[in-house]
Order: structure tokens, then sequence, then C-alpha cells
């Protein structure tokens, strides 16, 4: 049986790969939260980005985020995609918000 390579997802253009941060399993206040009640976390660790995207001259303009950066990002952005059981979000560079430093 040949062995199966793992996939690898290149982000083309201006795009964003990238995985939620976990949402707190508690509050301040030390009250445990069930899933049904957690938020989906609006940041993200980025784990790959697109070569930029095509200006009308020709050229490409520079990625303003790079791989490893901590991200905020609109509550509604982007695609989930599923790949070998982990969760990613795909999204434009202009969904992201905020890098946390």
């Amino acid at each position: 049986m040949a062995k199966t390579k793992t996939p690898t997802i290149v982000p083309l253009g201006d795009r964003v790969l990238l995985q939620r941060v976990e949402a707190a399993a508690k509050t301040k206040g030390g009250i445990l939260l069930p899933e049904s009640a957690k938020e989906k976390p609006k940041e993200g660790l980025v784990v790959a980005v697109g070569k930029g995207r095509m200006l009308p001259n020709g050229k490409k303009a520079e990625m303003s985020i790079s791989k490893g950066d901590r991200v905020i990002f609109s509550s509604y952005a982007g695609t989930e995609v599923k790949v070998d059981g982990e969760d990613y979000l795909i999204l434009g560079e202009d969904e992201v918000l905020a890098i946390v430093s």
C-alpha cells in the first residue's frame, strides 16, 4: 500500500491561512462554559500566506502579515476548511483587522 502525502494548503494571492486560537473554557470569575455557550474566537495564528495581490501595473503588493503572526479578524470572515481533522480558516488580507504583538 502506498503512503499518501500529507496535503499542504497554499493560499493564493492576498489570502491568509490560519488556525483559530482556542476559546476560553472558563470565565474570569471561574465559571466553566459549556461548548454551546462559547463564542467562536476571532483570533488566530497565521499558518501560511499567499504571495500578495497583483497590482494594476503588474507587480505584486507585499503582504503585511507573515507566517507565525497572531491576528484578530472579523466575526464572519473567511471560509472554514477541514484537512486531516484540523480546522483552518482561509480569508483575505483585508479581512484581518490587527496583528497581536
